[in-house]
Parts: C-alpha cells; structure tokens; sequence
C-alpha cells in the first residue's frame, strides 16, 4: 500500500509456491505455481478494474492491502464471471469474496462496497484469530495463515508450511499470495 502500511504485514515479503495444476486448470493453463497465479491474476484484470474504487477505499479504511483483496476476489469468484446472480458454490457463497450464508449472514449486493467491506472484516477476525493462535510467528506467516483460514477456518491450519493442506485445490494461501504480490506490482 502506497500511503498507507498494512498493519499485518507485508504481502510482497509472504513466500509463496503460487498456484497448483488443479487451479491453473480453470484456465487451461499448462503451467504451475507462481506464474499460473500471475496468469490467472492477470486474465481477470480487466474485470477487476471496475471494483478497483470499493477495493481501495475499503482496503484503506481497514487497513488491508487493496492487492490482497483483489486477489481474494480474483481467487473467489474471477473478479465477478464465476457467479451467477452473485452466487456460486452452489448457492452457498455470496458476491465477489464468496461470503458463505451457512457462517455468515451476507450485506449488501454482490458487487457492493458493503459487501466487500464484510468480506475483509472476516478476512481481518481470521487473521487476528491465527496470530492469536500462533503468537509466536512473524506477521507475515500469520497474514498468510489468516488468508488460508479464509477458506477453510482457522482450525485447518495447523502449521506453517502444510497451511494450505485442506484448502480448496490444497493451494489456497499461496495462490492468493501470489495474485496478491501480481496486484500490487499492477496497479493495487
């Protein structure tokens, strides 16, 4: 964040292994990891660019990097083009940042800046939840573990290195991560 300092920590200093084959997938990718993630960051770039006012006024109003949410959005739902009627999952999860009705009670139409606002107030209980849990890691290992307990609850992660262990396609966080670190050298 240019002006202002994410006060978890510094995405660009998280490492990351980046997508993985069943990911890149969804794009017909023949690549993996980092540069799947780039790939998979950079295709929804052009509709991402339509939020990019909400993702920044919320990321500056929660002191979140706007990079990091536009990767959850990029990861969640492909920047909006993987919702139907701003559902997926099956009905389950809701808007841009996938909120899911079964745990939360979802704010705001799909494509809202309420609805973003909720998404990384759960984002922001995760990873204060994690450094919670693990007082003892350095800021970045508890942002990232926040980023995998956004998709599947700080009870899956358990250590550093298997975090993503248990997340959709066993590669959440570092998928994030990796479209994180492409935002923010794009624009975010």
């Amino acid at each position: 964040m240019s002006l202002l300092a994410c006060i978890f920590g510094d995405v660009m200093k998280i490492d990351t292994t980046g997508a993985s084959e069943k990911t890149a997938r969804q794009d017909k990718l023949t690549v993996k990891g980092v540069e799947a993630s780039n790939k998979l960051a950079e295709h929804d770039l052009k509709r991402m660019q339509q939020y990019k006012s909400i993702i920044t006024r919320v990321g500056a109003a929660k002191q979140m990097d706007p990079a990091v949410i536009a990767a959850i959005i990029s990861r969640e739902s492909r920047a909006g083009a993987a919702l139907v009627d701003g559902w997926g999952d099956h009905g389950n999860a809701f808007g841009l940042m996938q909120i899911d009705k079964r745990y939360h009670t979802p704010k705001g139409a799909w494509n809202s800046e309420e609805h973003v606002t909720q998404g990384t107030e759960i984002l922001i209980d995760l990873i204060q939840k994690i450094q919670k849990k693990f007082p003892s890691w350095p800021l970045e290992h508890q942002f990232k573990g926040g980023i995998a307990a956004y998709n599947a609850g700080v009870g899956n992660v358990r250590t550093y290195e298997r975090m993503d262990i248990g997340t959709t396609d066993d590669d959440y966080s570092n998928d994030v991560v990796a479209r994180a670190q492409w935002f923010k050298r794009n624009g975010y």
